[in-house]
């Protein structure tokens, strides 16, 4: 059985920190930004963790 690969497209969205929990980037930052407001501006480039239960689903898709 050969070795289960990861999602290479998720794990460019993705990033998983040191203490293994894994940092999302939100969308809707690259272009645009004209009309977006300073402040939706300002959130969007925080990033943000993944849900406990969302990482269940996505452990197995980012594994190497």
């Amino acid at each position: 059985m050969p070795k289960m690969k990861s999602k290479r497209a998720l794990l460019k969205r993705m990033k998983v920190t040191g203490s293994g929990k894994v940092k999302i980037f939100h969308s809707h930052v690259s272009h645009l930004s004209h009309n977006k407001s300073t402040k939706q501006k300002r959130h969007l480039r925080m990033p943000n963790t993944l849900s406990a239960s969302d990482y269940k689903r996505v452990r197995i898709l980012i594994q190497k």
